[in-house]
């Protein structure tokens, strides 16, 4: 099975068109909607389409309690249903669910985690101010440099995991939000000594709804870096625990990412 989590907060614009579309492309896929709590009526958009179509869950939760919970909540009820690869993206169609198949394909090939890149050869982002890509290419270079993981697009919520990979990670034990817990997910992959690959990904900012990027999302993501970083070379943490692993755990076999694809070049046998 092939488990996709989508948390959304105020998505009554994007979440339906966006199913229709992931439905069709992929008959095999099923979606679950983690809503916290919208009062635009998320959730009771996802329940009537789920009332029609098997493939849709929709997992309510009462109240916002944060973007790295949903992916946590709607990954573990994958697991417990039995995926063997799961996945997660947004709800905005920043993420286009044409590219699904690039993920899958090298799931297939023993890739543990697939990243959607933005910054590999073929990616890119459309609709953006300079500022805002040169805000998210210098944090990625800085993640980059700081946690040394090969990992060019570490903050990308567009991804896919294979299950065994996420029993080693135990994604629940980290107590980290927003960015934080993306390239803190990417940073323990490699470390854990997974494969890592990167396909490139055209990031469409949102033309519906309202962005959840903020000063404070930013200002945790930078602090958050530091703890990681600390924590890895002192093996102390500051604050709540991260997770119950040896921060020197060194790599069982070194970790790999994707060789440069052309734009939207699906490899061959993706269909």
């Amino acid at each position: 099975m092939i488990w996709i989590t989508i948390p959304t907060y105020n998505e009554a614009e994007n979440i339906a068109a966006l199913l229709h579309q992931i439905r069709t492309r992929l008959p095999d896929v099923v979606v679950a909607v983690v809503d916290d709590g919208s009062p635009d009526g998320t959730a009771d958009i996802v329940a009537e389409v789920a009332k029609a179509d098997e493939r849709v869950v929709l997992i309510r939760r009462k109240a916002k309690r944060g973007y790295a919970s949903a992916i946590v909540c709607g990954i573990e009820e994958g697991q417990k249903r039995g995926a063997r690869f799961l996945g997660q993206m947004d709800a905005d169609f920043s993420h286009d669910p044409e590219r699904i198949p690039a993920f899958l394909h090298h799931l297939q090939q023993n890739a543990d985690l697939v990243v959607g890149s933005r910054y590999i050869p073929g990616g890119g982002v459309d609709g953006w101010s300079l500022g805002r890509e040169l805000l998210s290419r210098t944090a990625n270079r800085l993640v980059q440099a700081v946690l040394r993981i090969p990992v060019r697009d570490a903050t990308s919520g567009f991804r896919f995991y294979r299950s065994e990979a996420l029993e080693r990670l135990g994604l629940h034990r980290l107590g980290l939000e927003g960015y934080g817990f993306l390239y803190a997910s990417c940073a323990l992959a490699v470390w854990e000594g997974l494969t890592v690959r990167e396909v490139p990904i055209l990031f469409r900012d949102r033309t519906r709804g309202k962005s959840k990027l903020s000063r404070k999302i930013i200002w945790e993501a930078s602090v958050a870096l530091c703890k990681i970083w600390l924590w890895r070379r002192t093996g102390r943490w500051i604050g709540r625990p991260l997770i119950e692993m040896s921060p020197r755990s060194t790599p069982k076999s070194p970790s790999a990412t994707l060789p440069p694809e052309g734009p939207f070049a699906l490899p061959s046998g993706e269909g």
